[in-house]
């Protein structure tokens, strides 16, 4: 990327004040971000920001190749511009938030409708999509399921038993969340980002941390880190969470292909993860860790010592279970050549994650964008070229391996130093960005404060929010019985959608 760029340059888990982040007319600003697009840049964030009458559209772009982050505005303005999404289809479902929320219309936007809620700027066209044809029949699943899953709504246009196109409804579970962090920080805002969504707590715990952190800046404006000891705990736990999340993923994946063995067994392991991070904090999922300044619990050398032993144990059970997996036929057969997602599609939708290195793609925050404890001890990027679900299951094998390989490590020459740092009162008029790789993928957080330091505009991006679409894409052409076992490859959140 070249210096020239027209937008303002910031490295991953830092700010800049307010008033350095170029603004241009909204048409201008839609071309020069396409341009950016085009160059290689990626869509990490598109929100509005209210501004008096109007609203401003603010834009986060990320260079992977360069470790670099990207951030621009338009200026305030309302009414109509210029669809993103003619140029950039990873535009099309932040423009339809932008559009729910701020009534502001993306012109030539394709498929212009709610994606949460209907506020009363539903259009006309804002009912499912249908294919026409005498063979062709509606299959409707959910929002209520079977299961003890959350709720979403699939609409499923088939042929027979092949799939030509599924739409997904989400915003069931919605609950405010980013409303409710305006004004902010106040004595709720941590319990509300560690139930963002609850399987990922630790993740959006670090994003939120990181940012009260780049905004506790001084006169020169400079960040406040946390100490190193609690950047290294962090690291810790977040691969804890991904490695119970990923086992319970495989053990699901094997009981929709009715193998048994390996789902009762990867049942059991995911607890025994779980419990792990119990051990630490006394939560299984990490609740009340992760704090802004450092971690609020420590883990001395007796329990760091037991922290070990049982992740051996567990690690070895996981290797056999998987094993297991690996050699049934019954479930390659299964999982080759269905739910297909070519590195193309991933790549023209914006999907992170294990969903996109299941596609090829090297994209992963830890590698191309490292803050805290990552600076300084990386795991490796785990890729799998097939975009099927056997890619899927096959990343998330490789991210276990190694996922335990670099906790051994890590427990191994623990980092000594003070837990926690106090922090200055956030900076006024600061504009902050976090990312950090969850085990769905990029979860990411921004930050705008007011005058008073207070968060004027808090924006979260889960994983999820890139990586509906790629289910649905991926269904395309498969049989309606797969959906089940491509719909658990994504494993994709809902709560953490409809935010």
């Amino acid at each position: 990327m070249s210096a020239s760029t027209p937008f303002a340059l910031l490295a991953n888990a830092t700010s800049l004040p307010w008033a350095d982040v170029p603004a241009w007319p909204v048409g201008e600003f839609v071309r020069t971000t396409a341009n950016e697009l085009t160059r290689g840049a990626r869509l990490c964030a598109w929100f509005g920001v209210p501004e008096d009458t109007a609203t401003r559209i603010v834009a986060v772009l990320a260079f992977d190749v360069d470790n670099t982050l990207a951030v621009a505005r338009s200026t305030p303005f309302t009414g109509a511009y210029p669809s993103l999404t003619t140029t950039h289809t990873q535009a099309h479902l932040f423009e339809r938030e932008v559009w729910e929320q701020h009534g502001l219309i993306p012109e030539g936007h394709p498929w212009l409708k709610p994606v949460r809620k209907n506020n009363g700027n539903a259009p006309a066209n804002g009912e499912f999509f249908r294919v026409d044809g005498r063979e062709v029949h509606e299959v409707a699943v959910g929002p209520i399921h079977a299961g003890v899953i959350e709720p979403g709504h699939f609409r499923f246009q088939c042929a027979g038993e092949e799939v030509l196109h599924l739409e997904i409804a989400l915003g069931y579970q919605y609950r405010g969340g980013e409303e409710a962090l305006i004004g902010g920080p106040h004595r709720a805002t941590m319990s509300q980002v560690e139930t963002v969504a609850g399987d990922t707590t630790i993740a959006h715990a670090t994003a939120y941390a990181t940012i009260m952190e780049s905004l506790a800046g001084v006169d020169d404006r400079s960040s406040t880190e946390a100490p190193l000891r609690s950047q290294w705990m962090r690291a810790i736990a977040l691969e804890l969470e991904r490695l119970a999340n990923h086992i319970g993923d495989m053990g699901a994946l094997a009981g929709d292909v009715a193998f048994l063995p390996a789902m009762s067994a990867c049942g059991k392991i995911r607890g025994d993860f779980l419990n792990l991070t119990a051990l630490i904090c006394g939560n299984r999922f990490g609740r009340g860790l992760v704090r802004p300044g450092g971690c609020h619990l420590d883990l001395d050398g007796e329990r760091a010592a037991q922290l070990l032993e049982r992740l051996n144990t567990a690690l070895a059970e996981t290797e056999q279970a998987v094993g297991w997996f690996w050699d049934a036929a019954s479930v390659r057969a299964r999982f080759e050549n269905v739910g297909l997602v070519s590195p193309a599609q991933a790549t023209e939708i914006g999907m992170v994650g294990p969903a996109a290195r299941g596609c090829g793609l090297v994209r992963d925050v830890r590698y191309d964008h490292p803050a805290g404890w990552h600076r300084f001890a990386q795991v490796p990027v785990a890729v799998w070229p097939g975009g099927d679900i056997f890619a899927r299951a096959k990343v998330r094998s490789l991210e276990i391996q190694r996922s335990g390989e670099y906790l051994r490590a890590q427990l191994a020459t623990p980092v000594d130093g003070n837990l926690h740092s106090e922090l200055a009162a956030p900076v006024p008029d600061t504009f902050a960005v976090a990312l950090v790789e969850g085990w769905r993928g990029e979860v990411c957080h921004v930050a705008l404060t007011d005058s008073a330091g207070r968060f004027r505009r808090y924006k979260i991006i889960d994983p999820s929010f890139h990586n509906w679409t790629g289910l649905t894409l991926a269904m395309r052409g498969a049989a309606i019985s797969d959906f089940p076992i491509c719909n658990k490859s994504f494993n994709l959140s809902y709560c953490g959608f409809d935010l």
